[in-house]
């Protein structure tokens, strides 16, 4: 018989016996996790980072990966849907969609100091979909801005301990910006 270990998961081969250990770790916030979860969403979003050595400086845009990561102990309440998850991922979608999804999909994301950027934008008149942000519109401060939309309302009904540990924004297939929990403390 093979037996497999990989972190706290042992798998045993013919059997198809998988047993989880149970281990605590205390992680740089203090905070005991069992589990780590990711959830996801794409937008096709604009924008313009305005000071750009290269190309980045024009209007363009990207189909944006906004990829949640939540991090906590799973449900131990017997009988409820929830059961064995940390969060059910309905609840992660349901809350991207409504505070980040819904917020910039087809729109041109701006920069309140893009003064260019603000009159091109308002010539296509109120119909346009224009949000402007007191920051310059970057995979960086995208991360931080999404992570402070979607944190607030990572929560659980059942006593289990949960957080929003990383918000991971993909620009492109290849560029990733990740705004962690506990960087602005």
């Amino acid at each position: 018989m093979c037996f497999l270990q990989f972190q706290d998961y042992h798998i045993m081969a013919h059997h198809v016996d998988v047993t989880m250990t149970h281990q605590r770790s205390v992680r740089g916030e203090g905070r005991g996790a069992d589990m780590a979860i990711r959830r996801w969403v794409e937008t096709d979003t604009g924008h313009r980072i305005p000071n750009h050595k290269m190309k980045c400086c024009n209007l363009h845009g990207h189909r944006y990966r906004w990829e949640v990561e939540v991090r906590g102990e799973t449900v131990t309440e017997s009988g409820v849907s929830e059961e064995g998850m940390v969060i059910d991922f309905s609840d992660i979608s349901r809350i991207l969609k409504e505070h980040v999804h819904d917020i910039i999909d087809h729109a041109f994301v701006v920069w309140e100091g893009d003064e260019k950027t603000l009159r091109a934008l308002d010539a296509m008149g109120p119909d346009h979909h224009t949000v402007i942000v007191p920051f310059i519109p970057t995979a960086e401060n995208l991360a931080r801005w999404a992570f402070e939309q979607v944190a607030p309302h990572i929560s659980s009904a059942y006593g289990n301990k949960m957080w929003l540990s990383a918000m991971h924004v993909w620009e492109t297939p290849k560029s990733c910006a990740t705004y962690h929990a506990g960087l602005s403390d």
